[in-house]
């Protein structure tokens, strides 16, 4: 049994990919703590099945990249002297940091100084990320700043973990190791997206309604969604789309939606819903849309809502990039070219008209996700940190 250290800079147990890690160390019998921001209404410290959770007196506000940054250099002070006293405390044998940013990895300098393993899960391709946010050619100084930063932080920790093979590619590219680097793909939580609790409602004449759920933010496409809709018209009786899910791209998209004469259609669930009213949607829908824009970024990471259609049987059309497509084939999914309103609405149109092919759709995405599921995800996550373990 080791005791283990999980430093990220979001809101735990609220962020999956931190919970499922925790989850999945602490049942394979380790001590786990956790350092992360506070959101409103949570304690500083508190047990958290089994978790130690330490809060930090700090929240993200989407106020810009000063603001920002500004945040993460509070973070990292504060983390960094909370994972010192802890350790002096409690001797971790692994710390673990979660991005972004990249840079949050070097909170663990006590531990590691002291004998500590570290553990860096890369979440996003910071440099893509970066650049395509702020539409800087791949050369700018502040791009190849981020790949530095990225490198270093590659460089110092003792294991990686990405989520798909193309990122880990990125990262060999620009210099890293490929066998420090292990691929844990971010799927669905299969006890919350769960069909057999939330069973997939049988089609009913005369409605045909679509879901969209995730963060509404530009990058994924809910303005090609909103014109594909408009742009079928009335020939799909009963068509309607329901929007679940905050962002910064929310009001523009509620616009767009009422410029172009959708409000019969076209529903937003606006402010935060309980899940269980998401998964009710989700059984009722005919199908699930992913309409993520294409770019140097996204050409290299999966969407996670994507995993969660997958989990809940339901069929999916999906904008076509390359992580995507070199992991499911043109069979799993109905694919159509990203940022394209006409082809988004053919793939729509197709998935309406030919109900055998919404239900081929589900069993061979279901056949090809069966690896990627995350009991068997959850596993080479945790030989990769078990590896760090071993004398």
């Amino acid at each position: 049994m080791a005791r283990v250290l999980l430093i990220r800079q979001g809101s735990f147990p609220l962020d999956a990919r931190v919970r499922r890690e925790v989850e999945c160390l602490r049942d394979a019998g380790h001590e786990v703590d956790v350092i992360s921001l506070r959101r409103e209404g949570q304690p500083g410290r508190e047990t958290w099945n089994g978790v130690n959770a330490y809060r930090l007196p700090l929240r993200h506000r989407r106020e810009g990249a000063a603001v920002y940054v500004l945040e993460h250099l509070a973070f990292m002070v504060m983390a960094t002297l909370l994972a010192g006293f802890l350790h002096l405390r409690r001797r971790y044998d692994v710390v673990q940091a979660n991005t972004i940013p990249d840079s949050v990895v070097f909170a663990s300098i006590v531990p590691k100084l002291l004998g500590a393993k570290v553990v860096l899960d890369l979440h996003e391709c910071v440099p893509e990320f970066f650049a395509t946010k702020y539409d800087l050619p791949p050369r700018h100084p502040l791009v190849r700043l981020t790949a530095l930063v990225e490198q270093a932080a590659i460089r110092y920790a003792d294991r990686v973990v990405t989520c798909t093979e193309e990122m880990k590619d990125a990262f060999v590219s620009r210099g890293a190791r490929g066998e420090k680097i292990d691929v844990i793909l971010n799927s669905a939580d299969e006890s919350i997206f769960d069909p057999r609790a939330y069973p997939p409602s049988p089609r009913q004449p005369g409605r045909f309604t679509l879901i969209c759920h995730g963060s509404v933010e530009e990058r994924y496409g809910h303005d090609t969604l909103i014109e594909a809709v408009a742009l079928l018209g009335d020939e799909i009786p009963g068509l309607r789309l329901e929007v679940y899910g905050e962002g910064s791209f929310l009001p523009a998209v509620e616009a767009l939606a009422q410029q172009l004469d959708l409000g019969d259609r076209v529903w937003f669930a606006g402010d935060y819903v309980p899940i269980e009213q998401l998964l009710e949607a989700m059984s009722r829908s005919d199908a699930g849309v992913v309409a993520m824009k294409k770019d140097a970024f996204r050409d290299l990471t999966h969407c996670n809502k994507m995993y969660d259609l997958i989990a809940m049987r339901r069929p999916a059309v999906i904008s076509r990039t390359r992580s995507v497509q070199s992991y499911f084939d043109e069979s799993c999914f109905e694919y159509f070219d990203a940022g394209d309103a006409s082809d988004l609405a053919r793939a729509i149109r197709e998935v309406h008209t030919r109900p055998d092919l919404a239900d081929r759709l589900v069993e061979r995405a279901a056949e090809v996700n069966e690896p990627y599921r995350w009991p068997r995800q959850a596993e080479i996550y945790r030989r990769s940190v078990e590896s760090l373990l071993v004398p």
